[in-house]
Parts: C-alpha cells; structure tokens; sequence
C-alpha cells in the first residue's frame, strides 16, 4: 500500500503555511541559543572550550543557520571561548553564522570589533534592551532613557560595520507603541534584524501570531523599510511549557529566525527546545535538514552541559523509542518481520526513530508477551526454544519493571546452568 494510505494526517486539514519568499530575506533559520542563553541555566555547566566547539560542530553539520556565541561583557573568560570558537570556524570555513549578545552598551560591543578584525568575518551584535512595564517601572526607566541607550549602542555598532540585531526583552508584555517606537527607531539607525521575545515566557500561541501580525504590518512598513529587508527572530521560553508551540506558531506568523537551545536547557524552566522545534518543522515538511546526527549532538549537550534529559523527553529521552508492552511489541515486530522500516517506526510511534539517528527497541518486561522474547532473543543471537521463552516469560510476568538488557543475558545463563 502507498504509505498516505496507511496514516490519516488529520494535521493537513485545511491548513497550510503561507510564507511569500519575495517578502522574507531568506527561508526559515534556526539561532541556537545554547552556548549563551542556555547556559544560564541554574543548574548549567559551563563546557570547556573543546566541548564547545564539538557542540558547534553539531550545529554546522545539523544545518543550523546561526549560533549565539556568549555574552563578551561577562569578562575576559567568555572572550577567550568566544575567540576560540570564532578561530574554529574560520579555519573550517563554516556556514553557521556567528553572533554575540551584547547589553546596550558600547563596551560590550567593543568585543566585537576587534573579533570581527581579527576574523575578517561579521560577527551578529544581538543587543538587548528591555522594554516592558514592569520592567521600566522596576529600573525606574522611562521611554526617553530606552531610546537614547539604543541609539547610542545600535549606532556605535552600525559605524563600526558590526551587523545588528536589536533586542527588545519582554517584549511579549510590553506595550505595542513602546515597542513600535524602539524598533523603529534602531531601524532608522541601521538594525537590520529585530527579535522578539518571550523573555518570561507568558505568552501562548494566540499572543505570538498577534504580536508578529503587528511587527510586519504596522512597525516594520512604518519604519519604511520593505519587510523582506529585515529578519524577524522569535525567541521563546518555557516557563509555561509552550516553547515548541510558540515556535511552531512563530513560523506559521512569519518569523525567519527561530532561537532555541538543546534540550531546552535555559533559565528557570528553560528556553524553547530547538530539537523539538527541529523535528516538529520536519515532519510538517517546512524544513528538510538532514537530523540523522541531531540526538548525538543531545546526548552531547547533556553529558556537556549536564541539563537534565528525562527518560521519556521526546524523541531523545532513553523511553522514547522503547516499548514492553506486548500488544505494541508485538505490532512492531511484526512490521520489523516484514523487512518494512518504515512500518516499523510508524505503527506505535508519532515520530520515526531512523530520520534522527535512533531506533525502535523491544524490551521484556511483566507487560511483555512472548512475541517481544522471541525477538529479544533473535536480535541478541540466541538459539530459540520453547523451553527458554517459557522460561523468560515466567521470569518477566515477576519483574516490576522492563528488564536491563544485562538482566536478560543473566536470566539465559541462569537458565543454561538449571
């Protein structure tokens, strides 16, 4: 049977994402925010400089389109990795675009100047201002203080040839002629990239098409500037636990830049899952980037960084792709019988397992059947005997969990020894 036969995708009904490329500087990117914004994560560990740039090798080979290398206003320390990592992309001729976050400061973006020197090659200066309410009303800022700090910061940059993207902070709760009023004016100035944020991710879905709608068709054409002339970013966090549905929305608004981090590793909850966000705009088709290496790069990140990777996080966790359960072991054999990849990663699994590097696995365990036994021993090499399913069997109806792999070649020898 041809394979559309065999899945209903009631996701494809009546909907479509219309992105008019004329209108966008380019297709849909993907900023990894892990190096920088991840790692301000509580419970982050800052990896060594060689760490670092096996992570970013990851991201090159994954096809992710920019990276955020650190924050060089944080000291000399974070300089020396910037510098390290910039030196390993130049001499590999990368096509993963650097860039830094900087404060609205000028000595922050001094840094850069001399990096991109030294380089020869440009250097994103991804300066972040606050702008909301609570945030003006806490620092005691009013509206004239945020304008002259961005002109002073967005101009320094421009003439020294550092590209910029201007940062508005919280600006999911922030007030749209506030909003308006800064990004038009770093426009005016020479930014030409803006992110939005959902820096305190309040957010949901709704509010991201709503507030992009507003972006494009009210402060960028008021700005007079043609949309296709600015790249729009949209980072999120997940404070509310929708990260991957505020980036999937940012997407179908419009975005062309989706920031994300590995495993979501962030401050407080996190931010927006780019693995996530990556296989989600792959199985929907928008994005064809071959991810066969993108859980080497999460397990990395996790050994690297020592985020937490659940067993059963999406895709990546060690559950994902793992099943004792003897009726949908039995389904999956059954496809694996038929020589069928295809079937096999699809009939108890929304996700395929072979496009991002992974497999299915049958386990054994007091859910089992004697199907995922007989298979277990298959792939394992073993000779099959009623008498040694039997006995697996008996032995698995008494666990109160899967069994190791471990446990199973023990229970064997156990049995051999009877």
């Amino acid at each position: 049977m041809k394979e559309s036969e065999l899945i209903y995708d009631w996701n494809t009904i009546d909907y479509e994402i219309k992105r008019i490329s004329s209108q966008h500087p380019h297709d849909v990117w993907f900023d990894d925010e892990t190096l920088r914004d991840g790692l301000q994560s509580p419970s982050a560990r800052n990896p060594t400089i060689k760490q670092k740039i096996e992570l970013i090798d990851y991201m090159e080979k994954l096809g992710i389109q920019k990276v955020d290398l650190g924050l060089p206003g944080a000291g000399p320390f974070h300089i020396e990795h910037i510098d390290s990592m910039l030196s390993h992309m130049t001499e590999n001729s990368y096509d993963l675009r650097p860039g830094c976050a900087v404060r609205t400061v000028v000595s922050d973006i001094e840094p850069l100047v001399n990096l991109q020197a030294k380089y020869e090659t440009q250097i994103q200066a991804s300066a972040f201002l606050g702008t909301s309410p609570i945030r003006q009303y806490t620092e005691g800022w009013d509206m004239q203080r945020i304008i002259s700090t961005a002109e002073k910061a967005v101009t320094f940059a421009v003439d020294n040839d550092i590209p910029v993207m201007f940062v508005t902070e919280d600006t999911t709760r922030s007030k749209p002629e506030e909003i308006k009023e800064v990004y038009t004016r770093a426009i005016e100035l020479g930014a030409d990239r803006i992110c939005i944020c959902d820096t305190c991710g309040h957010v949901t879905p709704n509010g991201v098409k709503k507030l992009l709608a507003f972006i494009q068709e009210e402060v960028i054409p008021d700005s007079g500037v043609k949309r296709r002339d600015i790249e729009v970013n949209w980072h999120g966090h997940q404070d509310r636990g929708l990260g991957v549905a505020n980036n999937l929305a940012a997407v179908e608004a419009g975005a062309d830049v989706i920031h994300g981090t590995a495993l979501g590793v962030g401050e407080r909850a996190g931010n927006a899952p780019l693995d996530q966000t990556l296989v989600n705009l792959s199985l929907m088709g928008v994005i064809k980037n071959d991810l066969t290496s993108l859980n080497e790069y999460m397990q990395k990140a996790h050994e690297y960084i020592e985020v937490a990777l659940p067993r059963n996080y999406p895709v990546f966790g060690k559950d994902a792709f793992e099943t004792g359960t003897g009726v949908h072991a039995s389904a999956v054999v059954k496809a694996m019988k038929k020589g069928d990849d295809w079937l096999a990663d699809r009939i108890y699994s929304g996700v395929p397992a072979q496009d991002y590097g992974l497999e299915q696995v049958i386990r054994i365990g007091h859910m089992s059947g004697r199907s995922n036994i007989t298979w277990w021993l298959s792939k394992n090499n073993y000779q099959i005997t009623d008498d040694l399913v039997a006995y697996l069997f008996d032995i698995a109806k008494k666990q109160r969990r899967l069994m190791e792999d471990a446990e199973v070649h023990m229970a064997i020898s156990e049995w051999k020894n009877l």
